[in-house]
C-alpha cells in the first residue's frame, strides 16, 4: 500500500499556482493537441516526464505530465482509443502529475484551504486550478513537495516550448523514429539552463505478477474427480469504480476478477482484491471454484494476453482449452450492469 507523504511548502504552493495561471491566461490549447507530445528532464531525480497538453476539444483544460515510458505508455493506449469501450479504465492506468482547470464544484476542502491561504480567488467555469497525482489502481491523491515543484518546472517548460510550437509547428517532428523533444537541464542546482534534445524513451518495463502454483494435492483431486464439461466460460480482471479506503493510507481501486458463461452471460463467480492480490493467486482459488462447482468448462476465453499467460498453465493441467479473442461479450454485458451497481 501506498502511504501518503508531506504536502508542499507555501513557497511550493505559490510557485505552482502562479506557473498554472500563466500556462491558462496562454491557452496553448487553441493552437496544440493531445497529440503534440514532448519531454521534461526532472532536474532533481533525473527521470523524463512527457506533457501532454488537453483543451483542444474544448471540454477538459490541462497540462498532464506522464512518468517516464510507462506513464508515456499509459497515455498513447489512451489517445489510440484502447479503452473506447471502458472509458473508466483510463482513469484507472494513468501514472502522471495533472493540472487542470475546473469548476468551483469539482475541488475538495483541502483545495479550497489552500487558494485561500494564498489570497487567490476565481470565478467561471473551467477556472479554478486543480493538482493531483494519478497512480495506476489508486485514487487520484494531492501533491507532495517534490510533486510540486516537478509540475512547476514542467509548466513553465510548457509554455516555453508551445510559444516556439506557435512559431514552429515543426518543432516537435522527430528526426527520427521513436525520438522524443526533451527539455533538459544543462547545469542542474540553482541557475538551470535548458536545453533542446531528441531522446528515446527508456526501455518499458513490463513485470510479470508471480504466481502462486495450485497445490499438487488439489490438481489431483480434480483429475480423479471426474467432472463434468459444460460450456465456454470468459474471463477477465478490471477495475471497480469503488473506493477502498484503509486508515493512514491512500484510497485505492479494488480489483475485479470475473468468470461469465459465453452463452447466457450468467456469472459463475468474481472476486474483489488488490490487483496483485487479484492476479497472483487466480489460479488456485479458479481450481478451487470448480471444484466446488463440481462442473469444468470445454473453453475458457481471454482477451489480455497476461490473462492467458496466468491460466494457460492450469488449463493445461486440466486438459480445458484456452484461446484469445478480440472481446467478451457476455463478460462485458455482465462488467456493465454490476459497474451501474456500483
Amino acid at each position: 500500500m501506498m502511504n501518503i507523504d508531506p504536502s508542499p511548502s507555501f513557497q511550493e504552493w505559490k510557485a505552482l499556482y502562479e506557473a498554472a495561471l500563466e500556462f491558462k491566461e496562454l491557452s496553448p490549447w487553441n493552437w496544440m493537441h493531445d497529440t503534440d507530445f514532448f519531454g521534461v528532464k526532472d532536474p532533481v531525480g533525473g527521470e523524463i516526464g512527457y506533457c501532454c497538453i488537453m483543451g483542444a476539444a474544448g471540454e477538459y483544460y490541462a497540462l498532464g505530465l506522464y512518468s517516464g515510458s510507462e506513464g508515456l505508455y499509459g497515455l498513447s493506449s489512451i489517445l489510440s482509443g484502447e479503452f473506447s469501450e471502458s472509458k473508466d479504465e483510463a482513469l484507472y492506468i494513468q501514472n502522471c502529475l495533472m493540472a487542470s482547470f475546473e469548476d468551483r464544484k469539482s475541488l475538495q476542502k483541502q483545495d479550497h484551504q489552500q487558494i485561500k491561504a494564498l489570497g487567490l480567488k476565481f470565478r467561471g467555469r473551467n477556472a479554478w486550478p486543480l493538482f493531483r497525482n494519478y497512480v495506476p489502481g489508486f485514487f487520484p491523491w494531492y501533491l507532495t513537495g517534490d510533486e510540486a515543484k516537478l509540475l512547476t518546472v514542467a509548466l513553465q517548460q510548457a509554455i516555453d516550448v508551445s510559444l516556439r510550437f506557435k512559431k514552429d509547428s515543426k518543432l516537435l517532428d522527430p528526426p527520427s523514429k521513436d525520438h522524443y523533444f526533451v527539455r533538459v537541464p544543462d547545469n542542474p542546482g540553482e541557475n538551470i539552463i535548458w536545453k533542446d534534445e531528441w531522446l528515446e524513451p527508456s526501455p518499458l518495463k513490463m513485470e510479470d505478477t508471480p504466481v502462486i502454483p495450485v497445490e499438487e494435492t488439489t490438481l489431483n483431486r480434480l483429475k480423479k474427480a471426474g467432472l463434468q464439461r459444460r460450456g465456454i466460460w470468459e474471463i477477465d480482471f478490471f477495475y471497480v469504480p469503488a473506493i477502498i479506503r484503509d486508515k493512514g493510507e491512500r484510497p485505492y481501486y479494488p480489483y475485479m476478477s470475473l468468470v461469465v458463461n459465453h452463452n447466457s452471460a450468467f456469472i459463475l463467480n468474481f472476486q474483489l482484491e488488490k490487483e496483485a492480490d487479484s492476479k497472483s493467486t487466480f489460479p488456485a482459488k479458479f481450481a478451487d471454484f470448480i471444484e466446488r462447482a463440481k462442473v469444468m468448462p470445454d473453453e475458457l476465453l481471454v482477451k489480455r494476453y497476461n490473462i492467458y499467460k496466468i491460466m494457460e498453465p492450469l488449463s493445461a493441467e486440466l486438459g480445458i482449452e484456452i484461446n484469445m479473442v478480440g472481446s467478451l461479450p457476455a463478460l462485458e454485458y455482465a462488467r456493465k450492469s454490476m459497474t451501474e451497481f456500483f
